[in-house]
């Protein structure tokens, strides 16, 4: 809530800048389907099916209508939704580490939500990155990091994308 301050007649105005009003968004999410899948379909690529409205892992149907899922698509165009950079002598320390628990939260949400995935684990020097499908997963992996070993985590949403930027350092 934004204030701005000023003088009325000698007298202090403090004036309220209402951000009640309902906003348009200005970038769609171009992996976010334009209508319903019909039911049941499944994706060629990884198996998850839709049904009943979601994504879910279970046994595909026989005569399952067949298209390609949002995540999927994301990592054939190589077009994250979560960048999560890794930085810190203690990355270094105990990187196998780090790197299991990245793995042991993927598993956990790709089994609740199947379009949730690490699309590439890149280790730089002194850096890992790891690009997620999908913005919760990213700032979930961030958070498991800070709960597990501190350090500072910084969450950055990039304005009118879907696109998170994760750091997490010590």
């Amino acid at each position: 809530m934004a204030v701005r301050a000023g003088k009325s007649n000698g007298n202090p105005v403090v004036r309220v800048a209402r951000r009640d009003r309902t906003i348009q968004e200005a970038r769609h999410d171009v992996y976010q389907a334009r209508g319903k899948f019909r039911e049941p379909t499944a994706c060629p690529r990884c198996g998850a099916v839709f049904h009943k409205g979601h994504w879910s892992w279970r046994i595909r149907p026989a005569k399952a209508h067949e298209a390609i899922c949002p995540a999927c698509e994301r990592i054939s165009d190589q077009n994250p939704s979560g960048i999560l950079t890794l930085r810190g002598p203690f990355l270094a320390a105990h990187r196998d580490e780090i790197l299991g628990l990245i793995h042991n939260e993927e598993a956990k949400a790709k089994a609740e939500h199947p379009l949730s995935r690490i699309m590439k684990v890149d280790q730089k020097n002194s850096a890992v990155e790891v690009t997620t499908t999908d913005m919760h997963l990213a700032q979930g992996i961030g958070e498991a990091l800070r709960h597990a070993y501190q350090g500072t985590l910084t969450l950055r949403y990039a304005r009118n994308q879907q696109l998170i930027r994760v750091r997490w350092e010590r």
